[in-house]
């Protein structure tokens, strides 16, 4: 059973789990908003021992709710996006779940499509000790005001795993490849794994249309393992 708070920085939250959990997840929504599918998957890891908070990135313009056929919608929200604003929202769900007794070291970050993104500008804030991205792009090109992931792969301040799929027409297979080297030389470990057969989107079962239920149980399977071998459990 999820709840929404709204922070004393204004940045809303949905919580989900328990606040004994071993370990916390910040779980970065994708381009449609913290919307059924964000909420389902927090929960999910809730049930597998994680206290999840999913903060809400569009708050500004109203948290909106985009349904999966209305893309423009969705880019103009994600076009609204600023990195000054991303970092005080990721900066409010790290300091709710420190308040709440986990340290970086016993949180993680997940997040999907522009999530994926996000996820990795999260991952060299310092604010938690593992960090996985499902389909995240702006690989060479920046987004949202932040650095291309090839610029910012340097950065990583905590371990790293990548999920692409080979049928993605946004994140072609040679920008992975980049990526993949980039990351190669991080300190902290960094793994990329791809799906031939998989498309953007290959994670969300609300998405018929791209969801590969084979990808999706693997890449969630390892990321699972990715956390509990990552993630101190806290004292």
């Amino acid at each position: 059973m999820s709840s929404r708070h709204i922070l004393s920085s204004g940045t809303p939250i949905v919580v989900a789990g328990e606040p004994t959990a071993p370990r916390a997840l910040i779980v970065i929504q994708e381009a449609f908003g913290v919307n059924d599918h964000i909420r389902s998957v927090a929960q999910r890891f809730a049930d597998e021992g994680f206290y999840t908070v999913a903060p809400e990135l569009f708050h500004r313009i109203g948290s909106p709710e985009i349904p999966y056929d209305q893309f423009p919608d969705a880019m103009a929200a994600v076009g609204a996006l600023t990195r000054d604003g991303l970092t005080d929202d990721l900066l409010a769900a790290s300091r709710f779940l420190v308040d709440a007794g986990y340290e970086s070291a016993s949180t993680g970050v997940v997040g999907y499509c522009m999530g994926g993104s996000v996820t990795f500008y999260a991952a060299t804030l310092g604010v938690a000790g593992a960090a996985a991205t499902f389909y995240g792009g702006g690989v060479e090109t920046g987004r949202f005001g932040l650095p291309p992931l090839l610029e910012l792969a340097s950065s990583l301040r905590c371990s790293w795993m990548g999920f692409y799929g080979d049928l993605d027409k946004g994140i072609p297979v040679d920008q992975v490849e980049a990526l993949r080297a980039a990351t190669s030389s991080s300190p902290y470990g960094a793994e990329i794994v791809r799906y031939a057969d998989a498309e953007h989107g290959f994670n969300c079962d609300a998405r018929p249309g791209v969801f590969n239920e084979s990808a999706a149980r693997d890449a969630t399977a390892r990321t699972y393992q990715f956390f509990a071998e990552q993630l101190s459990a806290r004292g």
